[in-house]
């Protein structure tokens, strides 16, 4: 196998998903991001559910590959979420650093009320 950023990141993936896991009472906040969009979900492993979702790929967020972007993704998701009942989450970065993108989705998520 060709080792590539792709499959590292994959790799890293495999390795948080072994630790984290969302229930319907704490679903797992999957984050993730292309070079173009960014994508984030509050997932329900045990029942296999996406319970809320936000991204930009929706109108109104403009271009996708910025913090800004990012930001109004956790802000979205955690709006989403408190319609659904949901205030409590476990973040999984999927695979990736922990700062840009990622961590701009995850403090827009605090910022709105979800506790993770």
């Amino acid at each position: 196998m060709i080792k590539t950023s792709k499959n590292a990141r994959e790799r890293r993936h495999i390795r948080v998903r072994k630790k984290v896991e969302g229930t319907q009472q704490r679903p797992r906040l999957c984050v993730f991001r292309s070079n173009k969009h960014t994508v984030a979900q509050l997932i329900d492993d045990i029942n296999g559910v996406t319970i809320a979702s936000a991204s930009t790929h929706e109108k109104g967020f403009g271009t996708g590959s910025n913090v800004e972007a990012a930001k109004k993704v956790g802000e979205t998701l955690a709006a989403r979420a408190k319609e659904k009942g949901v205030e409590t989450a476990v973040f999984d970065r999927g695979g990736f650093k922990y700062h840009g993108r990622v961590a701009a989705v995850a403090d827009a998520a605090r910022e709105a009320g979800i506790k993770f």
